[in-house]
Parts: structure tokens; C-alpha cells; sequence
């Protein structure tokens, strides 16, 4: 198994649907399912608070231990309550050590652009591939001191060692350097309810 993985302490589950997975809840507990190629699934049940915590990592690793085995395994999918937003099940794909895998990897900017330039992110997730124990949680670029115009490439990004891009276009634009245009609205002025007229004007409706 991989050294860095986070590990969950997990049970075998032998009931399904709406009922028992309500009261796994109750209980603060995740039902969660993982996959295995076209092997047959293995059903768990996971403790709620360590588990949620873990998710927060990206492309996070996990050991996932039940009983006496356990399955290295990344996760596939996460079902949360619309309104309550808290975790209702899991779907994670076992992995092997040493195994390459696609993940999407969100994109993040530090650094500030020169002269009131700021930096708009064109893609927010790119596709990598890379070892499962050295999944990227985030990529990180570099803006700073570029000037309006510049453009950050896919082909420019500096990734983990044994981290390589998997996307058609190497040329895609991943972050854009530009002045914010001002809206033209900001500057309209409404004419003021009680304007007074010219002098002319007033003259003009005297004679009238």
C-alpha cells in the first residue's frame, strides 16, 4: 500500500437502499461503494466526520480497511444532500500501487499582474496523469509581474515530477492576463427630475 494514502477504518454493509442507508446516517456513518474494474463491488460503511474531513484533500489516496482486508482506492463520485450538504454516498475505483491514473486537477493564480492587470483563469481544471500516491491536489500558476496581453499556455505549466498533462491541445490558454474593461453604464448620468431651464427657454414660454 501507498505510505502517503489516508486510512479509513470502514465495516462490510449487507443492507441497501433508502431505509438502511437512513439509519447509517443516523449513526454518523457513509455508505459507500467500491469498484473494482469487472470484479465484483464491495459494499462499506465509513465514519461520517473522519471521512468528510478526508474529502476535502483533492485526488486524495485512501486505504480503505474492513475487516481484515483493506483496497487502495481514489474516489469516483460524492452524493451530497442538496439542502443539508452533508455526504450521503460514496463511489470510489480501487487503484494499484503503482498505477497511473487520469484525474481532473483544479487550477489556482498567485501573484500580481503589473499595472491593474488581473488574471482570469480560461480553463479551471486540467487533465493529468500520474502515479496514484502522487496525485496533484491542485495546480498552482505563477502571474506575477505579467502585463496585460500575456497568456499562460498548458505547453508553459511546470508540473510534479511524474506529473504530465493529458489534454488534445497543449497551445489551450489556461490564464489570461487583461485590463478590466469599465462599463460604459458607470458613466451615464440620468438628466435630474427637477432640472431648470435655460434663461432662452423661459423667455420662449413667457411669449408663448
Amino acid at each position: 500500500m501507498a505510505n502517503n494514502s489516508i486510512v479509513l477504518e470502514g465495516e462490510l454493509r449487507t443492507e441497501f437502499g433508502k431505509g438502511p442507508a437512513r439509519r447509517m446516517r443516523v449513526a454518523k456513518e457513509i455508505p459507500a461503494t467500491i469498484y473494482a474494474g469487472g470484479d465484483q463491488p464491495v459494499y462499506v460503511k465509513l465514519p461520517m466526520r473522519e471521512t468528510s474531513l478526508a474529502l476535502r484533500h483533492t485526488n486524495a489516496l485512501f486505504t480503505i480497511k474492513f475487516g481484515a482486508d483493506s483496497k487502495l482506492a481514489v474516489v469516483k463520485d460524492v452524493q451530497r444532500n442538496p439542502v443539508k450538504r452533508i455526504i450521503e454516498h460514496i463511489d470510489f475505483y480501487e487503484v494499484k500501487a503503482g498505477e497511473k491514473i487520469e484525474v481532473e486537477v483544479p487550477v489556482f493564480v498567485e501573484g500580481t499582474p503589473k499595472g491593474g492587470a488581473i488574471a482570469v483563469v480560461d480553463a479551471q481544471e486540467l487533465k493529468v496523469r500520474a502515479d496514484v500516491s502522487n496525485l496533484p491536489e491542485r495546480i498552482v500558476v505563477s502571474v506575477e509581474g505579467l502585463q496585460d496581453g500575456d497568456n499562460i499556455f498548458a505547453r508553459d505549466l511546470e508540473l510534479p515530477e511524474g506529473v504530465e498533462l493529458d489534454i488534445a491541445d497543449p497551445e489551450e490558454s489556461v490564464v489570461t492576463i487583461e485590463i478590466p474593461q469599465e462599463d460604459p453604464a458607470d458613466f451615464e448620468t440620468a438628466e435630474p427630475a427637477d432640472a431648470v431651464p435655460a434663461e432662452d427657454e423661459k423667455d420662449a414660454g413667457a411669449e408663448a
